[in-house]
C-alpha cells in the first residue's frame, strides 16, 4: 500500500509539473511582439526552473516519512509514464520557442527600429554635432529674427548662470528644454540643431548631438512595446537633443486610449532621471501645442519656456529660394525673378494652415530644377550658362505641378 502511494505521489507531482509546463507551451505559442505575453511566458519559464527543485524537495519528504532509512526513489511507473510526459512536454516547449521566431524578438538598435522594412516606417534622424560656430550660423538664417533674439537671451542666461556656478554662487533652478510653436517649414529643426551645439559650447551638455524624430519614431503597435521604444530613442539623445516635432500627435483628440500616454510617460520620467544628460525640444503648431501641454500637469511643469516661430514674408522666401540657387551653381533670369516674386506673393496673401514656407520653396526649386532639365534635354549643344540658368519658362512650369 505505501509502496503504490509513493508512486502515485510521484505521477501527481510529475503531473503538476506537466500541468506547468503545457501552461508555458501555451504562453509560448501566444506570444506576440507585443513585449506583454512574451515577459509572461518568460516569467512562467522562470516558474518552472525555480518550482521543480521544491516539487522534487517535497516528494523526497513525502517518500521518506512513508518509507524511513530508504533512499529516495521513484516506482518503476512513475518513472516510464511521468518520465516521458515530462521529457515529451519540455521537448514540445523547446520546438515552440525555436519555431516561433516573433515570440523571442531581441532588442534591435535605434538605428534599425527606424528601418524595418515590413513595418511602418519610423522617423528617426541622428544629426551629429557639425563644425563652427553655431551662433553665427544662427544670425545667418533668413528672416526669424524675433527667434534668433530668444536663443540669444537664452544663451546669456545661460552662459551667467555657470559662471555663477563656477564661482559658488547660488544658482536658481532653470529647465532648458524648450517649445518651439509655428508653421512646418519655418526654420524649427535647423534652430534645435543649432541651440544644441550652443548648449555644449556652455557646457550644459556633453556631446550636443540631436536626435529627431516623432510619434512614429515613438509609438510602438503593441501594448508595452512603447516605452521600450520611446527608451531606446531617449537613450541615443543622452548628452545631446531629443527634438520631437508633431509632438501634440502623441495625445489626438478624442482618442480615448491611445498608446501615446505610455510614450509620455516615459518621456517625463526620463527626463526626470536624465535632467542632467537630456535636454527635450518639442514643435508644433501654436494651439495643438497648446493643447499637448495642457493635457498633462508633468508637462506643464516641465515645459515653461515657449519660441514662436512666424511664417517667412514673401521676401524671405524668394531670399530662400536665391539661396538654393547660390548653394547648387544656379543663376535666374530677369523675367524669372520677377515672377517668382509675384508667386510668392500671392502663396503668402492666399497661405492655408498648413502652407509649407522654406518646404515650399524647396519644391518649387527642385521642380524648376526638373523642368530646365527637360527644356535643355532636347538640345544638341548645351553651353555653361544654359546649364546653370532658369529661365521664366521653367519657374511658370514649376508652378504649374505645384496647382
Amino acid at each position: 500500500m505505501k509502496k503504490e502511494l509513493s508512486g502515485g505521489c510521484g505521477i501527481a507531482l510529475l503531473g503538476f509539473v506537466a500541468m506547468i509546463i503545457v501552461f508555458g507551451v501555451v504562453a509560448v505559442f501566444s506570444m506576440r511582439a507585443d513585449g506583454e505575453a512574451g515577459e509572461g511566458a518568460l516569467g512562467l519559464m522562470v516558474l518552472i526552473a525555480i518550482l521543480l527543485p521544491f516539487l522534487y524537495w517535497g516528494y523526497s519528504m513525502l517518500y521518506k516519512s512513508m518509507h524511513p532509512g530508504e533512499p529516495v526513489k521513484l516506482t518503476k511507473k512513475a518513472k516510464q509514464y511521468g518520465g516521458g510526459v515530462l521529457l515529451a512536454l519540455i521537448a514540445l516547449m523547446g520546438w515552440a520557442v525555436m519555431t516561433n521566431k516573433p515570440a523571442v524578438k531581441e532588442a534591435k538598435p535605434i538605428t534599425e527600429i527606424a528601418q524595418e522594412p515590413n513595418e511602418p516606417k519610423d522617423s528617426v534622424v541622428i544629426t551629429e554635432v557639425m563644425e563652427g560656430d553655431p551662433y553665427k550660423e544662427l544670425d545667418e538664417l533668413i528672416g526669424l529674427e524675433s527667434v534668433k533674439e530668444e536663443v540669444h537671451t537664452l544663451a546669456n542666461f545661460a552662459k551667467i548662470q555657470q559662471q555663477r556656478k563656477a564661482q559658488g554662487l547660488k544658482v536658481p533652478k532653470m529647465s532648458f528644454h524648450l517649445v518651439f510653436t509655428g508653421s512646418p517649414g519655418t526654420g524649427k529643426t535647423t534652430v534645435a540643431r543649432i541651440v544644441a551645439r550652443i548648449y555644449k559650447d556652455l557646457g550644459i551638455l556633453k556631446s550636443g548631438h540631436t536626435v529627431e524624430t516623432d510619434r512614429s519614431g515613438l509609438v510602438a503597435e503593441y501594448v508595452g512595446q512603447t516605452a521600450i521604444k520611446t527608451n531606446a530613442v531617449i537613450d541615443s539623445a543622452l548628452n545631446g537633443v531629443l527634438f520631437i516635432d508633431e509632438a501634440y500627435a502623441l495625445v489626438p483628440e478624442n482618442a480615448g486610449s491611445d498608446y501615446g500616454q505610455e510614450a509620455i510617460s516615459t518621456l517625463l520620467k526620463r527626463m526626470e532621471d536624465d535632467r542632467d544628460k537630456l535636454v527635450v525640444i518639442i514643435a508644433g503648431y501654436p494651439n495643438e501645442m497648446k493643447r499637448f501641454i495642457d493635457s498633462n500637469p508633468g508637462l506643464q511643469s516641465r515645459f515653461t519656456r515657449y519660441i514662436n516661430f512666424p511664417d517667412y514674408t514673401d521676401a524671405e522666401l524668394f531670399d530662400i529660394f536665391q539661396l538654393y540657387l547660390n548653394k547648387n551653381q544656379y543663376t535666374i533670369t530677369d523675367d524669372a525673378a520677377q515672377l517668382l516674386k509675384a508667386n510668392f506673393s500671392y502663396a503668402v496673401a492666399n497661405k492655408t494652415k498648413n502652407f509649407g514656407n522654406a518646404r515650399y520653396v524647396r519644391n518649387i526649386f527642385e521642380r524648376a530644377v526638373e523642368q530646365q532639365a527637360n527644356r535643355l534635354s532636347t538640345q544638341r549643344s548645351i553651353s555653361d550658362e544654359e546649364l546653370s540658368q532658369l529661365t521664366k519658362e521653367d519657374i511658370e512650369n514649376a508652378f504649374k505641378l505645384r496647382k
